[in-house]
């Protein structure tokens, strides 16, 4: 899949997650077989630029390209000014958030609130197109509620305007996470348009990336939730498209041994405090597939020594104190 110049190989993308996907969860994934990441959202009000959430947002320091970008709001102009701020700053790619049906964006008429003003919607578009010489890409739902899935409309009128792909999740708004996504918006989009088609949503196995790629005949996966805990996802996805067959299971040990690697990053990136606050929910996420978790997660919860946390997580995952060290000095 391409888009603009940027081809992206393998053709599946880490959604962007508010508190999940920042620099270090991002890099894990490009490494582990995703073809591009997307940041968090970044607000479009310029008063927020300069806060310390926002910073590590748009920190893209060593991070591969291309470097894509979410940037979330309702004002055209505002959103055209932000796209170039990030350009600025690094970004390859500019995403505009049309997806995210979280209360407090919606109720300030930006993410998937947007779906139901069609217009508007033609004039962000074109807005931020017209604003930044790198692609933009859009990422949507099915529509406005799911009386009113009006996904088709809103792609062409994204087509019409420029909008170099199209990620779509198989929910409308009103849905927000709950019940099961649909796929045949998806194709319904990906037959109305040339531009590329993303697919997202209920993809947690191989089997089901597969079934998703059919069902749709889209052009790439975007992979959310199921990536949480299991950066790996991706290239067992690849492999199993490629081969029909599965990945072996990682070791124990080697998913240990990222999670310390990860943990280092995240204090490198937020200090050890903040770091290991945030490092807690990825430590869970981590950990629940495996024998004891929800008795260790007890026991670690309230950690707030970073060199403690990764000693434990050691412990936990049965690896040598050593690995500590290598972690810190990568």
């Amino acid at each position: 899949m391409k888009i603009g110049t940027h081809v992206i190989e393998p053709a599946l993308v880490l959604a962007p997650m508010a508190g999940v996907t920042d620099r270090p969860f991002r890099m894990l994934c490009r490494r582990l077989g995703a073809g591009l990441s997307v940041s968090e959202m970044t607000i479009s009000d310029p008063r927020m630029w300069k806060t310390e959430k926002s910073r590590t947002r748009m920190d893209h320091v060593g991070e591969p390209g291309p470097v894509s970008v979410q940037i979330a709001g309702h004002d055209p102009q505002a959103l055209a000014d932000a796209a170039r701020h990030n350009v600025d700053h690094g970004a390859d790619i500019i995403d505009i958030n049309m997806g995210c049906p979280a209360k407090k964006v919606c109720k300030v008429d930006a993410g998937s609130a947007l779906l139901r003003d069609e217009a508007l919607v033609a004039r962000i578009c074109a807005a931020v197109v017209a604003a930044v010489p790198v692609p933009v890409t859009l990422k949507i739902r099915t529509g406005w509620s799911r009386s009113e899935r009006n996904g088709v409309a809103i792609a062409r009128i994204a087509e019409d305007r420029g909008i170099a792909a199209l990620a779509v999740h198989g929910r409308s708004r009103e849905d927000r996470f709950e019940g099961a996504a649909e796929y045949d918006t998806i194709a319904a989009i990906k037959q109305a348009v040339r531009i590329p088609v993303i697919a997202n949503g209920d993809i947690r196995t191989p089997e089901q990336a597969r079934q998703v790629l059919a069902a749709t005949g889209a052009d790439a996966l975007m992979i959310g939730r199921a990536a949480q805990g299991r950066p790996w996802f991706f290239r067992e996805i690849s492999h199993f498209l490629a081969t029909g067959k599965h990945l072996p299971v990682p070791s124990r040990e080697w998913i240990g041994r990222l999670l310390v690697e990860h943990l280092v990053a995240m204090s490198g990136l937020y200090g050890e405090a903040q770091g290991v606050r945030i490092g807690r929910k990825h430590i869970r996420w981590y950990c629940e597939d495996h024998p004891d978790a929800d008795a260790f997660w007890r026991s670690i919860s309230g950690e707030t020594c970073g060199l403690a946390q990764r000693r434990a997580v050691a412990r936990f995952f049965g690896i040598d104190d050593s690995v500590l060290a290598l972690a810190a000095a990568a």
